[in-house]
């Protein structure tokens, strides 16, 4: 058998990024808004046009892109904002940070949003954020006809699914607002990092100085001065902004990045198949016009008991791969019920059947077909032995 890879590296930085570096660690130029040939807006540039949006605003994280566009919205103090029980604690968080109520609804068991659920809760949201949690689209025809019908604006959490498209349009572009993650694990490796992009020339405006282009720094973007200039003294400043190393590192990944997609694409598909030969194993299949861009995998077990899950979980660790499933992990940050800044978490019990049964291991575009092997037998092996033991 092949020896498992490491799956906590990251992708590589490029060596085209490292003159780039250098340049930076010698002049001290880690201020986004110190020239104007800013790496940061080079990187905001080349990233909307690469999406085929009109205006990007690179900013801290994901998380910080997610906050600024709720408050890029204007909402009202206490709206509602509806979001999948299924995403990470950031998402949430970053809704309380907005001082607005997080509204959660049901997933089902292939980790995309109930859509009877969704349209339940729609009235009296202000807005919705739509997590394409590890890279998993839900039904944005529907999603955005039941938003636009109710004019609610559409918050796109894309931190897994850079690259990924829903019927040809890229996933983050069919929303109002898309959001994006450079932390290490996802696509695009800067440690840390996000990025959001509009077409919406008044919410950039607003986002941006909210960002922290205090003063007249908002004069470096690219953006209508005039939408941008009448909110000057009128928005408070959170100060989010991306410094100009986390850019450098960034931009020349973006050349990278259909290969990476495609090769992550594969390296999914491909142990996928090999999953679903196991009874006990089973991956969802993408929605007829998904086209996914993952960097790990999700599956359900199936027909096993909770001591299965477990004895499953610790027979793979045993062979050096690490799996986790979502809703046996503790304080485990994508299982809802550990949201407890929340307060009182609503009872949502097809999400939880769904988090007690899914198991999610990192498969990065990196790997090569014989590494995707070893790690797809490991989890057929560790499903026919804890199955096996336990009939035994």
């Amino acid at each position: 058998m092949v020896k498992l890879p490491n799956l906590n590296a990251a992708e590589p930085i490029p060596d085209s990024a490292m003159a780039e570096v250098d340049r930076i660690l010698r002049t001290g130029d880690l201020f986004r808004y110190s020239s104007d040939q800013s790496p940061v807006s080079l990187l905001e540039a080349e990233f909307s046009s690469a999406l085929g949006s009109k205006y990007a605003l690179a900013v801290s994280s994901c998380s910080a892109a997610l906050f600024l566009s709720l408050k890029a919205l204007d909402l009202p103090r206490d709206a509602k904002v509806l979001l999948p029980a299924f995403t990470f604690a950031a998402v949430p968080s970053a809704v309380v940070h907005a001082d607005c109520i997080p509204v959660l609804c049901e997933c089902g068991d292939d980790y995309r949003i109930d859509l009877v659920d969704f349209e339940n809760k729609l009235p009296g949201c202000s807005a919705v954020i739509i997590s394409h949690m590890r890279g998993h689209t839900s039904d944005m025809d529907a999603i955005m006809a039941m938003c636009d019908a109710a004019d609610v604006a559409v918050i796109e959490d894309a931190a897994h699914s850079l690259g990924t498209t829903w019927a040809g349009r890229n996933i983050g572009t069919i929303g109002k607002v898309g959001c994006f993650s450079f932390q290490s694990y996802k696509m695009l490796n800067a440690g840390e990092g996000g990025i959001m992009i509009t077409d919406d020339e008044n919410l950039i405006a607003r986002a941006v100085i909210m960002s922290g282009a205090y003063e007249h720094n908002w004069q470096r973007h690219p953006v209508l001065h005039e939408a941008v200039a009448k909110w000057q003294n009128q928005l408070p400043l959170y100060n989010q902004r991306l410094n100009t190393m986390s850019a450098a590192l960034i931009r020349p990944q973006l050349d990278a990045l259909a290969r990476r997609v495609e090769a992550g694409r594969r390296n999914h598909d491909h142990v996928a198949d090999i999953l679903n030969n196991s009874p006990n194993i089973f991956v969802p299949q993408p929605l007829p016009k998904e086209r996914r861009a993952p960097d790990s995998i999700q599956f359900n077990l199936v027909n096993m008991s909770d001591e299965q899950v477990d004895g499953f979980v610790k027979e793979a660790g045993a062979h050096g791969l690490k799996v986790q499933v979502f809703g046996r992990s503790q304080d485990n940050a994508r299982a809802f019920w550990n949201w407890q800044f929340l307060g009182d978490n609503p009872d949502l019990p097809k999400t939880r059947a769904m988090l007690d049964r899914a198991c999610d291991v990192r498969l990065p575009a990196r790997l090569e077909l014989q590494e995707c092997n070893a790690i797809a037998q490991v989890l057929l092996k560790a499903a026919e032995s804890t199955v096996c033991v336990e009939a035994g």
